[in-house]
């Protein structure tokens, strides 16, 4: 009976196998389409551009700063593979104005054609303490991490649908899964691109058009050198118990996602584990997806308590040693 029951279970894994490739979206041939890339002057961004343009896509470029657009237009016209791609530069801040967001994307679209994927990258980061965060910082964060993918993507999101065809990627962070010690202004900024993402994925799927939430872990970038000036110990630490990935490897798993049409895209073991624990009412793009989903949940937040668990230690202990500090410095 045993065996049996085994035997049902492999055969019913290797079905699911074989039926998902027929439901889930016809790859994006990069070859000749046009890719937007918000925040592509540095970091990811720039990455992304780049693993696009080796893969034959035309690129528009668009951040605040023109002469760090300029700079990556070069750097990334060294990976041309045909002489007909084209490197377009748009400085603007896409987190402002729609307006003006939809009138640069309009040119973009004049000059190479309609977009035909759509990377939100634009975006920044503060860490502290709630009480210690200025005001100002959490409405900073709103517009530019969440409202500078709202408009570009707004901005493009008709043509897609009339085409028939799309992709939009929003590229959130593991902050964006679960609240940690010190991104109090962060964390939620990224969490709200995944509502987004699961609202407009329920909109636009029929249409052909795919969205991909991109949760890449501590990236070695010049904005993750930046924040780390301004962490707390607790950060720090907790930050710690994970390895930084490069750019480089995080842009490969991001477009190859995103050209396959995956809602979920995740890097590493723990960035596995994580999207598994956290896809609740997400949407799948293959049978087999939702099954590792449903076997692996529970395992997975047995782990996961026992990383929650070591995240509170962690903050305990600083909490302790700097109260001794403090009570040591009053006796002196």
């Amino acid at each position: 009976m045993l065996l049996l029951a085994v035997a049902f279970i492999v055969a019913f894994v290797l079905l699911l196998y074989m039926v998902s490739p027929l439901i889930s979206p016809k790859p994006l041939k990069l070859p000749g389409a046009h890719v937007v890339v918000t925040g592509g002057s540095s970091g990811i961004g720039k990455c992304i551009a780049i693993e696009c343009y080796k893969q034959g896509a035309f690129i528009t470029l668009i951040a605040r700063d023109e002469n760090k657009l300029l700079q990556t237009k070069k750097e990334i016209e060294k990976y041309c593979v045909n002489d007909k791609q084209v490197v377009l530069c748009i400085s603007v801040d896409v987190s402002k104005d729609y307006e003006q967001v939809e009138n640069v994307l309009k040119q973009a679209q004049e000059r190479l054609g309609p977009v035909d994927m759509l990377v939100n990258c634009a975006g920044t980061s503060v860490t502290g303490k709630f009480e210690d965060i200025e005001v100002n910082s959490f409405e900073r964060l709103m517009a530019v991490n969440y409202l500078g993918s709202v408009y570009p993507s707004r901005a493009v999101i008709a043509t897609m649908k009339e085409r028939r065809m799309g992709r939009i990627v929003f590229v959130s962070s593991q902050a964006g899964q679960l609240g940690l010690f010190g991104y109090t202004a962060y964390s939620p900024t990224k969490f709200a691109l995944r509502g987004l993402a699961e609202a407009l994925q329920m909109e636009v799927k029929h249409y052909n058009v795919y969205v991909t939430v991109a949760y890449p872990p501590d990236t070695d970038t010049p904005g993750f050198a930046e924040e780390s000036k301004t962490k707390p110990l607790e950060t720090k630490l907790i930050s710690e118990t994970s390895s930084v990935c490069q750019a480089e490897q995080v842009a490969r798993v991001i477009v190859k996602d995103a050209v396959q049409g995956n809602f979920n895209s995740s890097v590493g073991s723990d960035g596995y584990m994580l999207s598994i624990l956290t896809s609740g009412m997400s949407p799948v793009t293959s049978i087999t997806e939702g099954l590792q989903q449903v076997v692996c949940m529970g395992i997975f937040r047995i782990v996961g308590l026992f990383y929650l668990g070591s995240f509170d230690s962690i903050v305990r202990r600083c909490m302790m040693q700097r109260e001794k500090s403090e009570s040591a410095d009053k006796t002196e």
